[in-house]
């Protein structure tokens, strides 16, 4: 289906309701149309994996084009360049985060990308360095411990921040890599109370809120069937 035929698609399904009440939970309304993501799952199913499609759709500017191109683009076939480009037209955090749990976190340079944008100054491009920490946790099967770890420092570092965005991404990602396994875990609740010491209301945030879920996990464990 060529990209024209899908933007006609979308635009025949705005609603601008959906719009506002997406306004509602901080999505930018901005070039949105107010499609559901079920639309957009069986359009990306029905055309394919593209890269060349996904391009055309991301530079639209659409809203739900772009998540479009998130879920059809090839990750093989996605470089550095386009990762640093997408990520520098982010403009809300739901693009922000689907365009790393459906495509980034599966290309070869995602370690790197997600190091690289933690400490970015501007806030969805930071957002989407934690978001993607986040999504390799849960779907990096043969990464290292070692890997994971690496991220702590930079947790710690934008643990500070105090823009909603970034700093439920910072919580989400150190949360995730805790839930890898026991020895994550117990680092991730030792990074969370360091963190909870900083002199930062932004910062305490994040610890409560990672150390929430995080506790839980020993105990999850210990209760689970064997």
């Amino acid at each position: 289906m060529p990209a024209q035929t899908l933007l006609s698609v979308l635009r025949a399904h705005a609603n601008p309701a959906n719009v506002a009440g997406m306004g509602r939970y901080g999505i930018n309304p901005k070039g949105t149309l107010g499609v559901p993501m079920p639309l957009l799952r069986k359009l990306a199913k029905e055309s394919g994996r593209s890269h060349g499609l996904a391009a055309e759709l991301w530079a639209s500017g659409i809203h739900e084009a772009r998540i479009l191109a998130t879920l059809m683009d090839d990750p093989a076939c996605v470089t550095r360049r386009q990762m640093d480009r997408w990520v520098s037209d982010l403009d809300s955090w739901d693009v922000c985060d689907q365009a790393c749990q459906n495509l980034f976190r599966y290309t070869p340079p995602a370690f790197a990308k997600a190091a690289k944008w933690a400490r970015a100054r501007r806030e969805f491009v930071r957002r989407a360095g934690f978001s993607l920490m986040a999504g390799l946790a849960v779907k990096a099967h043969t990464a290292s411990d070692a890997q994971f770890e690496a991220f702590f420092p930079l947790i710690a570092e934008a643990a500070v921040d105090d823009r909603n965005m970034v700093k439920k991404a910072v919580s989400w990602a150190l949360r995730q890599i805790g839930k890898r396994n026991s020895t994550l875990c117990a680092k991730a609740i030792a990074a969370a109370e360091e963190i909870a010491n900083r002199d930062s209301r932004a910062a305490r945030w994040v610890a409560a809120d990672a150390l929430r879920e995080l506790r839980l996990i020993p105990s999850r464990a210990q209760r689970a069937p064997r």
